[in-house]
């Protein structure tokens, strides 16, 4: 490693230990030359997830697109914004789990929809009524007597 100070390439490690839940390694060295500390972490490099769309064109799935889509459907609903991140974390994390270089689009409305199902239900119809393209208000109604078919077996 070169110093940032000096440019001598030889440096030792004077302290290491993992943060980001053990997703990361901080890094103190020293350079051996004129003594300089600096700090570096090292992570695993992920290999990006692809999202292939409806018509067949491919993007990298982006956290903040998930997110900006969770929030819209959230808009002025009791839902904290830590919550929100939290789904996107682990719809991630789930993608991930699965092991597919490539996802869906339609997989991953479904997650979204499986988790604000459980989070706010009004939010979860505005997704759904978004993601699912409603045509009129008959398959509106249609998505609103599932929830409640769902919430009267689930007493």
């Amino acid at each position: 490693m070169r110093c940032p100070a000096c440019q001598y390439n030889g440096t030792r490690v004077v302290d290491s230990r993992p943060v980001d839940d053990n997703k990361e390694i901080r890094r103190r060295r020293e350079c051996e030359s004129c003594s300089f500390r600096f700090t570096t972490f090292e992570k695993i490099e992920e290999t990006p997830l692809i999202v292939v769309k409806k018509e067949g064109s491919r993007e990298e799935f982006s956290r903040e697109k998930v997110l900006r889509g969770l929030i819209r459907a959230c808009e002025k609903r009791p839902v904290p914004l830590e919550q929100l991140e939290e789904i996107v974390f682990d719809i991630e994390k789930e993608l991930r789990r699965i092991g597919n270089a490539e996802v869906r689009s339609e997989d991953v409305g479904e997650m979204v929809m499986d988790h604000l199902a459980k989070v706010d239900e009004v939010a979860y119809v505005r997704f759904a009524s978004v993601y699912r393209q409603f045509k009129d208000i008959t398959v509106f109604i249609e998505e609103l007597k599932e929830i409640m078919t769902r919430q009267s077996n689930e007493k």
